[in-house]
């Protein structure tokens, strides 16, 4: 028996490939296996080839697979663009339809199904998808009640004949794979799974049960890809809590009326990719500006323009540090895994309001869209702190108005919500002093900036690095952001193997740099390699500008807008020691 195992399903978009890939990995998480899936899909509604990839272990997982056990394959395209993954030995299970085959040279057992015709004689090509599962299931020797399982929590609300046809699909599928293979595949059979409950998420699902937990009411957003399924999430949850979601005409109108709403208040936030926090630019400087809270959420894609909207990258770093006309404060994390996209965005919204700044929540595409297992979350974990926001104005003096934006200690002003007794307040976007009243004078202006760029000195967020520094003075000290850390780890242990001593830190508080954190890891390292799925070495060079030692520093870069694999950068970090 095995401890892992990688499966994936391939077609054209709009074949039924997504919901195959949910519910044979939804009955699979049933059983307690931990689960890593990648997404490869076009960048149109329906047509282009797209393949779904999930990696099954009976231990926790984190990265994408190198190779690739079983294929399941509706097309010869499926079968001619992803066989060079296959492992000596591997599977590939294929509609019948098409006459599939093997490439020359590749060592691989074909098991043709009639996937389609055995859905016609049901009455519904689209089954066929279902036969595939069951086909691909019974090889790895699973129960077959588990899988018919996940079927009804798929289709129960279309009824139970609905219901009924896809079990017969699945089994159907299932008879015909079993009699060709002579039974369950042994070198495929999968040692037991724990049992234990675990949820099984996409980020962007993580990144909205986070802002429900966090007191989040609003959410007003424009689609596109790979964010929209953060506003499809919440969609369906928020009004169960009082709240709402808005479709906005474009992404300014969503900005401007989150900015609005936590003016008013209301916890709310924006989420987009790329071309969309570009729009949104000028009302962050707003935000700055008029010192609101705001949580924006950039789900990184191939850029620039239009780019590559569906594939993996990690190149708008910059543009979120620095992407504002003139100097605000902002706070700008990037989670690492579907935990941290729950407490990060629980901890995005407290920063928000305690610094009274935006703050941008970084993830990539393969972080928010990759569904992967994860441990069931400990929500006594949560605390909200809504800042200096005030309840209670004290009387003020006669003529006196309210210092919305007083010069204080720690630059962070007292706060109210428009009606508060004694609240009264100007607000603008122009410069202004202390009660928010516009004013042009240099020594006001140079007191409200500092007032305002001070407010994040000493700032650390929770975990702002992750450490994993076992060696004293390491070869090398790998570094990495969002979802590369997995990879990370899987390529060291190889490279362990080979006697070169790794360290690794993910930054995940990518401004204000941690830079008191990060120093004395990179003091006592030979080398440090930072990975990062762009041209430019954007991290590289915040690590250099930050904490130095370009002398040392070493970049490997990916940007085909795929992500890295374990041995690909395992392979490549050898090469640098």
């Amino acid at each position: 028996m095995i401890s892992q195992l990688s499966w994936k399903i391939g077609g054209q978009q709009g074949e039924g490939v997504e919901s195959t890939d949910r519910i044979f990995s939804t009955a699979l998480n049933r059983l307690g296996y931990y689960l890593y899936g990648y997404r490869h899909f076009s960048s149109r509604i329906k047509g282009g080839h797209t393949n779904n990839k999930i990696r099954i272990s009976t231990k926790p997982i984190r990265a994408i697979s190198d190779d690739l056990d079983i294929l399941v394959a509706f097309d010869q395209e499926s079968i001619d663009l992803n066989v060079g993954e296959l492992r000596p030995g591997g599977v590939i299970v294929a509609d019948a339809k098409f006459n599939p085959s093997v490439p020359e040279g590749v060592d691989a057992r074909l098991f043709a199904v009639p996937f389609t015709s055995i859905a016609e004689e049901l009455g519904a090509s689209l089954m066929k998808n279902m036969v595939a599962s069951g086909a691909s299931w019974a090889l790895l020797g699973l129960p077959l009640e588990v899988f018919n399982k996940a079927l009804e929590e798929e289709f129960s609300r279309k009824g139970p004949a609905v219901v009924e046809k896809n079990v017969e699909a699945a089994r159907r599928g299932a008879e015909f794979v079993l009699e060709q293979a002579g039974g369950p595949l042994d070198d495929f059979k999968l040692e037991p799974a724990d049992g234990k409950q675990k949820l099984f998420m996409i980020g962007n699902d993580a990144i909205g049960l986070g802002a429900v937990a966090a007191g989040c009411r609003l959410m007003a957003a424009y689609p596109i890809t790979p964010a929209s399924e953060i506003m499809e999430y919440l969609i369906k949850r928020l009004p169960k809590f009082g709240g709402t979601v808005i479709q906005t005409e474009d992404e300014i109108a969503a900005v401007t009326m989150a900015i609005g709403a936590n003016y008013g208040g209301v916890r709310a936030l924006t989420a987009s990719a790329g071309p969309g926090l570009s729009l949104k630019t000028e009302a962050i400087g707003l935000a700055g500006m008029t010192e609101t809270p705001i949580v924006i959420v950039n789900t990184q894609r191939g850029g620039p323009s239009t780019g590559l909207p569906t594939k993996q990258e990690q190149s708008d770093m910059n543009a979120m540090i620095y992407g504002t006309h003139g100097e605000i404060p902002k706070i700008v994390i990037a989670p690492s895994s579907i935990e941290e996209c729950f407490f990060d965005t629980v901890e995005a919204f407290n920063l928000a309001e305690q610094y009274q700044c935006p703050v941008i929540v970084l993830t990539d595409l393969q972080l928010s869209l990759g569904k992967q297992t994860c441990e069931m979350l400990d929500y006594e974990q949560i605390t909200i702190d809504r800042g200096k926001l005030m309840s209670d104005v004290p009387p003020l003096e006669a003529n006196q108005q309210f210092k919305r934006y007083e010069l204080t200690e720690d630059g962070i002003s007292p706060r109210v919500v428009p009606g508060e007794k004694g609240g009264l307040h100007h607000v603008t976007g122009v410069e202004h002093d202390e009660i928010g009243r516009p004013s042009e004078s240099a020594v006001n202006r140079k007191k409200m900036m500092d007032k305002r760029l001070n407010k994040l000195n000493g700032l650390q967020v929770t975990n702002a690095i992750h450490a994993d520094v076992p060696h004293e003075e390491p070869d090398l000290l790998i570094v990495g952001m969002g979802s590369t850390g997995g990879t990370i780890d899987e390529a060291r242990r190889h490279l362990e193997a080979d006697g070169v001593k790794t360290n690794h830190i993910t930054v995940r508080q990518i401004y204000p740099f941690p830079t008191e954190l990060f120093t004395p890891h990179a003091q006592k390292a030979k080398q440090i390699v930072v990975v990062e799925n762009n041209a430019t070495g954007q991290l590289a060079d915040q690590v250099k500008l930050n904490v130095g030692f370009g002398e040392k520093l070493r970049r490997i870069n990916k940007y085909d807008g795929t992500p890295f694999l374990p041995l690909e950068l395992y392979k490549q970090s050898k090469e640098l020691v």
